[in-house]
């Protein structure tokens, strides 16, 4: 698969006058516009070694795709989101050999560099890989918690559907019904009044039976638009938000919200596991299935979850809770392995416990909200997963950085394919979405 420069490229109107040599001006312009990149990369062309196998990265810096001699560059190498040195460098036209060291346990070291021109910042990273299958996640699984999620569900039961939906005409499309759709969910245990969670419904218009797909969302608050493309091709799909809102309000409504009682929603009530934030999110992504398998077009048999960041977060979480899940496909998710930093190593977003940049300890690293997490961490999802999954990743993350989501992979018993892009950083590159499409269909048995 092609491998894009991600996140390191950048363009600049750069003068090229004393103080800024990047290349020569042509003899018939009056400055140079410049594509500044910075590349790094592994001496191993698979970014992946042994244990205790020395690394090397070779930094270069171009402009135009033209090495750029002896450009200065700060650059730090270590164990991925823990604290590194920078230290300086010239980078000749060969490009500058650093060493990266090794690891005797299965980890990630990452490179990092970046150079200055014209006023302007950028930057490259590389992550080697050590022997990532042998990653083991530190999160521990309460006694307790298959019995903590099957009263939840048992709660969930209790609670009517009562589903609505509103067809949105200027949406629909000659193939695909679009609606605006709300239910029923359960909530915190100190408000009796169930919330809704709401969605885009996409359907064939066409009579037949379909299988199901459930889109869950990556983080914040946004609308949602629903995916009538993947309908037209023969799907039922619901596209989800999670935090209570209808999902077809002006983009500022949801800019308000994030800015003021859902920020940092991530952390709210982190000391309860009762009322944790997700507890009712992880319920709503449950409900959203009871409401895909009551649809009279549901085939009766293919339901599948999929998202990426906390998307690939609910997918791990929705799959290991429900039985009626028949696949999913989980693009570089959260919430994995998240209490890593308390035994130096990098963990997932949301990062709760990772070390304050002077070396404190965060504020969220007490024992009632350690122990919360082992109830909502990915990891301990994923053990229980029992259905195909389809994961997918880049080396270079720092928001779910891969020793986090290897920790999670490595306990799945369950039939597992895994792609990964090692230049990848927290993107989303149009060839992770053709694979993971791909999946999909091969999955559901669509051309």
């Amino acid at each position: 698969m092609l491998k894009r420069l991600l996140c390191l490229a950048l363009v600049a109107a750069v003068r090229v006058t004393a103080d800024t040599p990047i290349t020569p001006v042509p003899p018939h312009a009056d400055f140079r516009v410049a594509t500044i990149q910075v590349r790094i990369a592994p001496d191993h062309r698979d970014w992946t070694y042994r244990l205790g196998e020395p690394a090397k990265f070779r930094i270069m810096v171009t402009a135009d795709n033209t090495p750029v001699d002896n450009a200065t560059v700060t650059y730090s190498v270590g164990p991925e989101l823990m604290p590194a040195e920078k230290k300086t460098a010239l980078v000749p036209l060969e490009g500058l050999v650093v060493d990266g060291g090794t690891l005797n346990t299965g980890g990630f070291i990452r490179c990092k560099a970046s150079v200055e021109f014209a006023g302007r910042t950028y930057q490259g990273v590389a992550t080697a890989a050590f022997a990532p299958e042998t990653i083991k996640p530190y999160q521990t699984e309460p006694a307790d918690f298959d019995a903590f999620w099957a009263k939840g569900k048992v709660e969930l039961a209790k609670i009517p559907l009562e589903a609505r939906l509103t067809l949105l005409p200027d949406a629909c499309t000659d193939k695909v019904n679009v609606y605006h759709v709300s239910f029923s969910t359960a909530n915190q245990p100190w408000n009796p009044q169930p919330p809704r969670i709401y969605g885009i419904l996409c359907e064939p218009k066409a009579p037949g039976k379909y299988p199901a797909v459930l889109k869950v969302p990556g983080a914040g608050v946004r609308p949602y638009a629903g995916d009538p493309d993947l309908a037209a091709r023969g799907v039922i799909v619901l596209e989800i938000g999670i935090h209570g809102i209808p999902v077809n309000l002006p983009q500022n409504v949801y800019d308000a919200m994030y800015g003021g009682a859902l920020h940092s929603y991530w952390v709210t009530q982190l000391d309860n596991k009762d009322s944790y934030y997700y507890r009712r999110v992880y319920l709503g992504c449950v409900r959203a299935n009871d409401f895909l398998t009551s649809r009279e077009n549901w085939n009766g048999k293919d339901l599948l979850v999929t998202g990426a960041s906390q998307g690939g977060q609910l997918s791990l979480v929705t799959a290991g809770l429900d039985p009626r899940v028949t696949a999913l496909a989980a693009i570089h998710p959260a919430m994995c392995d998240v209490v890593a930093p308390l035994h130096g190593r990098a963990g997932g977003w949301p990062h709760p416990f990772k070390p304050n940049d002077d070396g404190s300890p965060s504020i969220h690293a007490t024992p009632a909200k350690i122990a919360t997490t082992g109830y909502y961490d990915s990891v301990n999802f994923a053990r229980r997963l029992k259905v195909p999954g389809f994961y997918i990743w880049g080396f270079n993350d720092e928001v779910t950085p891969p020793t986090s989501t290897f920790a999670a992979y490595n306990v799945i018993t369950a039939p597992k394919t895994l792609a990964v892009q090692p230049e990848q950083a927290h993107t989303y590159p149009s060839e992770q979405w053709e694979a993971v499409n791909r999946w999909i269909m091969n999955n559901l048995g669509l051309k």
